[in-house]
């Protein structure tokens, strides 16, 4: 009888053990995950989520300022800090170049990669760099200028929320037409098209005596197959890539203006990437300008060739011919100034100019000046 009541109280017993043995496990667990008042836990540190920073262009896909763009996106990604993921959307997809200024300041974009006309929507300024038809002579003269223009020119953009990352042009913009065409009234005759959106780009090709058709970078090709515009001036870089060559066999080589431009990023989008990260992608975007000049001019050159090998037939301005154009641009230089380009940013140009050119021609003479840079 007491070896079944031992059986049956050995029974008993063996229940509360499990039940202790439980809870000290769960107790334990309980003391790891819990700490104690004044104790911490250590846990490993995620790393933080990169910054997103959406860029909008014109630029077509495959292009060498394309190509420049997904090389400095690798660079931004590999930036201290967690990097920054920079989503590049080529092509106009994000409307023109005035769209793509609105869509910054709303928020949909962070960034943009730009010409002259779309920075121009910011402050205008930037278009001594490219709205002065015929001022610049030579690449040499374009370069000089922008980097002395650059301290202004990026105080005016941070004065209304951007941050210029770097600058850089495509090279001279050349005239495509459907008729061959060499004189300035020779093309008073024809359709040009301008950027729409750009009322001033409009005066001053009226004023040039021009007839021109505003339009989207992406109607180009349409309107030049339908007959809506039946000339364009652009750069050979451009010309090739939109095919604009096929309905435009003909090319006035002129130095009319540098396709100039810059990309920028929004402050507020600047401000939201660490500091840390802030000086690697300023060095990565400065490297990304000088790339994006740099071959986009070798590949304007080469994209000439290729179009010739199609069809494309190049006239090449005359010392007599050029005069002509330099004097009908003069004439519009009064209206330039103070209204398209503020008064002291065209003075400022012109100063420049002839500091580069009499420094040029004192190198020429002989003299112990060097070369300007």
């Amino acid at each position: 009888m007491k070896s079944r009541l031992t059986r049956k109280r050995g029974i008993k017993m063996a229940k509360p053990l499990r039940r202790t043995a439980r809870g000290t496990l769960w107790a334990s667990i309980f003391a790891l995950l819990v700490p104690l008042p004044g104790t911490s836990v250590m846990h490993a540190a995620d790393p933080p989520a990169p910054v997103r920073v959406k860029l909008g262009t014109l630029i077509p896909r495959g292009t060498p300022p394309y190509q420049v763009l997904l090389e400095m996106r690798e660079k931004w990604r590999q930036a201290p800090g967690g990097g920054v993921e920079l989503v590049v959307y080529p092509d106009g997809n994000m409307g023109g170049e005035a769209d793509m200024v609105r869509r910054m300041r709303v928020g949909q974009l962070q960034a943009a990669m730009l010409s002259v006309i779309g920075l121009s929507e910011i402050d205008k300024s930037v278009n001594a760099l490219q709205n002065l038809p015929m001022m610049f002579r030579s690449l040499d003269e374009v370069e000089y200028v922008r980097d002395r223009m650059r301290p202004l020119l990026e105080k005016r953009l941070a004065d209304r929320g951007f941050v210029a990352l770097f600058w850089g042009d495509l090279g001279w913009v050349r005239f495509f037409s459907k008729e061959a065409a060499v004189h300035p009234a020779e093309f008073e005759r024809m359709k040009l098209f301008t950027w729409a959106g750009d009322n001033e780009q409009v005066e001053l090709m009226k004023a040039l005596g021009f007839n021109p058709v505003p339009l989207e970078t992406n109607d180009i090709l349409p309107g030049l197959q339908t007959g809506l515009i039946n000339a364009v001036d652009t750069a050979p870089l451009y010309a090739l890539a939109g095919q604009f060559y096929g309905p435009c066999p003909h090319m006035l080589e002129i130095n009319y203006a540098p396709l100039s431009g810059a990309t920028v990023i929004t402050k507020k989008a600047w401000d939201s990437i660490p500091p840390t990260a802030q000086q690697a992608l300023l060095k990565a975007a400065a490297e990304a300008g000088a790339e994006v000049t740099k071959r986009s001019r070798a590949e304007s050159e080469q994209a000439v060739e290729a179009m010739q090998k199609r069809g494309l037939t190049v006239h090449r301005a005359t010392p007599a011919v050029e005069a002509e154009w330099r004097a009908l641009a003069a004439g519009v230089y009064p209206k330039i100034r103070g209204s398209m380009v503020p008064s002291d940013v065209f003075d400022e140009v012109q100063r420049l100019l002839q500091e580069y050119r009499t420094s040029r021609a004192a190198v020429g003479r002989g003299g112990s000046g060097g070369t300007p840079r």
